[in-house]
Order: C-alpha cells, then sequence, then structure tokens
C-alpha cells in the first residue's frame, strides 16, 4: 500500500525544520482541553505527533482511495440536472465521505464543534497531498474555511447548526462572490440584500465561477447597505441549499473536473447575517480568502509535486541511444530545477502557514492577557507576525502556482510526445494548473498584495525571524549581497518622477527578489538539519539569484518603452470590416 505522506521525507522535515511547539501551545491553549478530552494532546510533542497521524491518514486515503480514480474524475466530472441539483463523480463522494469519517474535514475546527483544532500547517500539508492525488478534489477538501469562518465569526447558535455537519461532510460549503460584472473587483458587487417585514434576511442576485456553488452552506457576499456603491455597503451572509437557489449552469473548464464551478441566481433567498453588517468585504471575506490563499499555495506545490515524480520515473525508465534519459545534461538540469523549485515552495507555503498559525495563537493569547504585564510584549509579537502574513501569504500563494505550471510544462517536455498525450497525467497535471493562477487572486493580484511589504522593509525582517538571529549578513554574504541590490532598486523607484507608475511596473521584479532571499535563507535553515538540502542551497544561490538580480538590473535600467511605446509594441487588432 502507498502514502503520499511516507513517501515524500520531504513533507515531515519541512515540518520538523519549522518546529510547531509553541503553535501547539497557543492553540492547545497551554493543553488545557486534556482535562476536557481524552483525545487532547498533553504537551507540545504529543500535539506535534497527533499533527503527522493526520497528515500520515491524508495520504494513505489519497494514495489507495482516490488518486486511482483521479483520472475517472477528470474524464466525467460533474452532471448538472434537470432539478438544478449536481451529481458529482464517484471519486470526489467517496473523497468526502472518506474525509468527513475521518474527521479531516474539520482539521483547524476547534473541538467542541466536532473539529481536530489542528494548526493552519497541517492543514496545508494535508492540502499538498490531496492535490497531489486529484488537484481538483482540494478545492472541496480546502473549502474548510467556510467552518473556519462561521466559527470566527458567527453567533454561537450558528456555529452550533452548521459547522458540525461540515466537519462531517454531511455538508459542505461554498464562498459565494464572484459576480459576472465583479471579478477581482469585489467591491463592484451588485447581489442585493434586505430585511423582510419579519426581519428575515433576503438575497437576489447572480453569482457566477463559484466552486461547489452546489453545496449546502454558502456564504455570500452581498450589497445590504445600497447608499454605499462600495466595500462599505457589503456584508456576509449565510444561505442554505434550497429552491431559492438555482444552479443554472456548470462551467465547461480546461481543468480541475472534480470541482463543480457553478452559475447561479438567488431568488428572495433566505439568509443568516454573519458577523456584523458592512463588514463583509472589509473584514469576514479578507479573513476567507486569505485562507484560500494559502490553500492554493498547497495545491500549487501538490501539482507540482506530481509532476515531478512523473517525469523523474519517467527519465530514468525512458531509453534513447542506448541510456535512460536523465543522463542527458540538459534534462538534468530541468529536473534538477523542477525538484528545487518543488522545495521551495514546500518550505515557503509551510512557513507562511506557521506565521498564520502563530498570528492567529497569539491573538487569542493578547485577549486573554488584556491588561495585564505581559500583554505589551504579546502584542508586539502579534503585530510582527500579522505583517509578515500580509506579505507571505500572497507570496506563497503566487510562488507556488506559477510553480505548479512550470513543472507540469516540465513533466510534458520530459515525457516529449508521450506528455502530449492522455495516456499519462501530465496533460492533465497541466490544464489543473493553470486556473492556480487565476483564482482566490491572479498573480498579478498576489505581487500587488506583496509589494508593500518588500518595499516597506519586511523581507529582511523574516530572514531574521528564519535564522534567529540580526547579524546575518557576514555569515552569507550573497544574500547580503542581493539584498542591497533589492535596496538600491528599492531606493531608485521611490526616487522616480513617476514612481507610481514605474513601483508597478518593477513590482513583480522586486518580490522575485524578496521571495529568492526568503527562501535562500530557509534553505540556510535546512541545510544546517538535512544534509540533501545543502545541493538544494547551492543551486538556488548559483540558479536564482543571478534570475532575480537580473531582473533588479532591469529595474535599475529605467526603461519603460512597456508602458511608453505600448500602442505601437502591442498594436491594436484592426477591427473587422
Amino acid at each position: 500500500m502507498g502514502n503520499f505522506y511516507r513517501d515524500n521525507k520531504d513533507i515531515e522535515n519541512v515540518i520538523d525544520l519549522l518546529d510547531l511547539s509553541e503553535v501547539a501551545t497557543l492553540l492547545e491553549e497551554d493543553f488545557k482541553f486534556a482535562k476536557e478530552y481524552d483525545f487532547a494532546p498533553k504537551d507540545a510533542a504529543d500535539a506535534i505527533d497527533n499533527y503527522k497521524r493526520a497528515i500520515d491518514l491524508c495520504g494513505d486515503i489519497m494514495a489507495n482511495r482516490i488518486a486511482p480514480l483521479a483520472e475517472e474524475t477528470d474524464l466525467v466530472g460533474n452532471t448538472l440536472n434537470e432539478d438544478g441539483s449536481v451529481t458529482r463523480a464517484p471519486g470526489m463522494k467517496l473523497a468526502i465521505e472518506l474525509f468527513g469519517k475521518t474527521g479531516l474535514m474539520g482539521v483547524t475546527i476547534p473541538y467542541y464543534l466536532g473539529g481536530l483544532n489542528m494548526p493552519c500547517t497541517v492543514l496545508t500539508a494535508c492540502n499538498d497531498i490531496v492535490s497531489r492525488g486529484d488537484a481538483g478534489l482540494m478545492n472541496l477538501f480546502g473549502l474548510q474555511g467556510i467552518a473556519e469562518t462561521i466559527n470566527w465569526f458567527a453567533d454561537e447558535e450558528i456555529k452550533k447548526e452548521y459547522v458540525p455537519r461540515l466537519v462531517t461532510g454531511e455538508w459542505t460549503g461554498a464562498m459565494v462572490l464572484t459576480e459576472p460584472d465583479a471579478g477581482s473587483d469585489l467591491q463592484s458587487v451588485k447581489t442585493s440584500a434586505y430585511q423582510d417585514k419579519d426581519g428575515v434576511w433576503r438575497v437576489n442576485g447572480v453569482k457566477r465561477f463559484i466552486t461547489n456553488g452546489c453545496g449546502e452552506v454558502l456564504l455570500v457576499l452581498a450589497r445590504t447597505e445600497p447608499e454605499f456603491s462600495d466595500g462599505r455597503g457589503l456584508s456576509c451572509l449565510l444561505v442554505e441549499k434550497g429552491p431559492w437557489v438555482k444552479v443554472r449552469r456548470l462551467e465547461n473548464k480546461l481543468g480541475i473536473h472534480g470541482s463543480p464551478t457553478c452559475e447561479m441566481v438567488f431568488t428572495e433567498a433566505p439568509a443568516k447575517l454573519i458577523g456584523l453588517r458592512k463588514r463583509g468585504l472589509i473584514t469576514y471575506v479578507m479573513a476567507l480568502m486569505n485562507g484560500a490563499r494559502m490553500g492554493i499555495a498547497a495545491q500549487g506545490t501538490g501539482i507540482a509535486e506530481a509532476a515531478y515524480r512523473a517525469a523523474r520515473d519517467y527519465a530514468a525508465a525512458r531509453k534513447q541511444f542506448g541510456v535512460t534519459i536523465d543522463t542527458f545534461p540538459a534534462l538534468r538540469e530541468l529536473m534538477s530545477t523542477m525538484s528545487v523549485e518543488l522545495q521551495a515552495s514546500r518550505l515557503l507555503t509551510y512557513y507562511a502557514a506557521k506565521n498564520v498559525d502563530l498570528e492567529a495563537g497569539l491573538g487569542k493569547k493578547f485577549e486573554t492577557l488584556k491588561g495585564s504585564p505581559e500583554a505589551p510584549a504579546v502584542r508586539a509579537r502579534l503585530k510582527k507576525y500579522a505583517a509578515f502574513n500580509k506579505m507571505l501569504t500572497p507570496m506563497a500563494k503566487y510562488y507556488g502556482s506559477e510553480l505548479s505550471m512550470r513543472n507540469a510544462q516540465g513533466a510534458i517536455a520530459v515525457l516529449g510526445g508521450s506528455g502530449f498525450m492522455k495516456d499519462y497525467p501530465c496533460e492533465r497535471y497541466l490544464r489543473d494548473s493553470r486556473i492556480t493562477t487565476i483564482y482566490e487572486g491572479t498573480s498579478q493580484l498576489q505581487v500587488v498584495a506583496a509589494i508593500a511589504g518588500v518595499t516597506g522593509g519586511l523581507v529582511k525582517e523574516v530572514i531574521a525571524d528564519i535564522l534567529g538571529k540580526e547579524d546575518w549578513h557576514g555569515e552569507h554574504p550573497r544574500m547580503t549581497k542581493l539584498l542591497k541590490a533589492l535596496d538600491d532598486a528599492i531606493e531608485y523607484v521611490k526616487g522616480r518622477e513617476d514612481s507610481k507608475t514605474y513601483h508597478d511596473l518593477s513590482a513583480r521584479k522586486l518580490v522575485d527578489a524578496g521571495i529568492a532571499l526568503i527562501v535562500a535563507a530557509l534553505f540556510v535553515k535546512a541545510a544546517e538539519k538535512y544534509d540533501y538540502k545543502k545541493p538544494a542551497l547551492e543551486f538556488w544561490l548559483n540558479m536564482e539569484f543571478p534570475r532575480v538580480r537580473a531582473g533588479l538590473e532591469q529595474v535599475m535600467s529605467g526603461y519603460v518603452g512597456a508602458t511608453a511605446d505600448f500602442e505601437t509594441l502591442a498594436p491594436a487588432v484592426p477591427a473587422e470590416d
């Protein structure tokens, strides 16, 4: 029997490297739950053992029950029935049942609501494993953020009514945000909600591109304050599946066929307000989307893992000119790049997830310590990790999703003509990977979200946090040199008269350099613990650093032809007669 956790030592090694002891202590509130629940951990070591058992169980289910059905799921997809219901592929239905029975549909949900009370880092590892087996399934498994959002912001009655049924897999959920005329610009949402004469909220409108819109629990972003045309007028409402919600179309997609993507119509749908009015986009949806972005970072990593393995296995077996093709230097360089960038993505994504856990845990702790002598120190750390997360979460999503495409294309390159055929899964990996750079915010939007942290000097602070020291510069001259080049490029951009336009033009190159430095620090820390990371560190310094340095040199060149000469470089397409 296989296991997608046990056959990939890198996952456990990264978790051990990050050391989740403090995360566990914060999450378990100094392990007080052990007195109430027999299965709750008694100390940090016990908690981390539980975490690994959960990930191991996920690896077992995916390897032996779900991944073998991935090809069938891709071919069958979902079916929209005449009554507006949706029939899932058998593999998706089985996965929801299995994960529900094992409790894995509630990884991060508290004990009293039926969950496992585990950190985001564990969910991230599970999402990585799930995505390796079937990327479309991650969109359903990873929607645990629906239950999380209800747990964070809804009143107690709503929590107890909905969250346990999401945890068991009896119900699934959906985040219902996008509209035909409001994609990334969620402030333009037009779906409306009002209170009828009995005080019941009613939702009306059309939503599009909704992942799992056929689910039973729908968190809908709607305009409750018509006097505001921007984000201030939006609230978050919970709508149950019923005759007032019609799925009128399933999108015919390039990839992730196991994940139903729905166009939906709400007609006087009864709803329950989640949290406060006017906070739907600003607070609740942003929290939901940040969690979803961590899920997509892991999804990209998992697809990249599957693609790398397909390429490496094929290259070791395929012979040309009397030798296996993994002896060809060009292919060795390609597969080395695929492997090292995969390791980089896992380090960055899991490290970002740990920071999410620290922010959440310290936030809870601060609330209990308000007014005490310990509160200021906890608040200072809370602010630090909150700032880190605003940069690290979009960085991880951007890097992991872009990597999934690179590795999928690399796998097809290694397999050649065979990779282009449906006899091998590589073409599915490529189709599945493409959406990761689009949903939950395109790569361009992730760069926009991360750039403020990069230009604000957070990269240096994150490196110090990773290495556990402020005075790391003398020990790592190549990192110091690249950080100086990044700082110089930032100052150059800020000093230009067209700084706003040039800032936007240069943002991706600056963020790429920031990611390269943060990943280098993670590789340094990993290489101190694991010998197999030492060549990966050297590869990163010798291959990735020159690439991002070239980008910084482009920034320093001042060239603006892409915008200034746009009409000449990219002329408008002539209108047809």
